[in-house]
């Protein structure tokens, strides 16, 4: 089929996670997180949202779901995903 290494992952695949960015941070880390997934610069994808949004695809309600959806930099678990497990009760660690 293809190249595959020993760890079950396509050969030249890493092991990078959709997560948001601590060092491209300016409000939530959502863009900066996207920036280094992709290896695009933040600011391409900043500009991006801005003008999604001036077009009215609602930028800011994607903004805000990626904020919840994506896991911080060194988290295991989204905002969203601790919101929930606190309310079901269970530890969010």
């Amino acid at each position: 089929m293809g190249n595959v290494s020993g760890s079950g992952q396509p050969v030249g695949m890493s092991n990078k996670r959709f997560q948001r960015s601590n060092e491209k941070r300016l409000l939530a880390g959502v863009c900066g997180g996207i920036s280094e997934y992709f290896g695009w610069d933040s600011t391409i994808v900043r500009v991006v949202f801005v003008v999604l949004t001036a077009l009215g695809f609602s930028g800011v309600f994607v903004y805000v779901l990626a904020w919840l959806i994506m896991p911080a930099q060194g988290e295991q678990r989204s905002l969203l995903e601790q919101i929930i497990r606190n309310f079901q009760g269970k530890s969010s660690q």
